[in-house]
């Protein structure tokens, strides 16, 4: 995927007390993606920009229309450094 395509995917981290959690216990990232994106999209959005290898992405739709999506990373990638580079902490 080109970086220009992925960006257009991700919107931006979701930055909450549970989501921060979630980066430091679980090895996830919590991010607005685009409501059109589907899994395999969005996992290939995050491995192209952040060079990790993504293991599992979840997602739901908020009550305000927005797609969230839990993006599980392997256990030789940390969540932590993806989420410095994006701001998050």
């Amino acid at each position: 995927m080109e970086t220009d395509k992925a960006w257009d995917v991700i919107e931006n981290p979701h930055m909450t007390e549970k989501a921060m959690d979630q980066v430091d216990r679980e090895n996830k990232l919590v991010l607005i993606v685009d409501l059109e994106a589907d899994k395999n999209q969005i996992g290939d959005a995050v491995e192209t920009l952040f060079d990790v290898t993504v293991k599992k992405v979840n997602t739901n739709i908020t009550p305000q229309a927005k797609k969230k999506a839990f993006v599980s990373l392997s256990d030789s990638d940390d969540a932590m450094d993806v989420a410095t580079k994006m701001g998050m902490m």
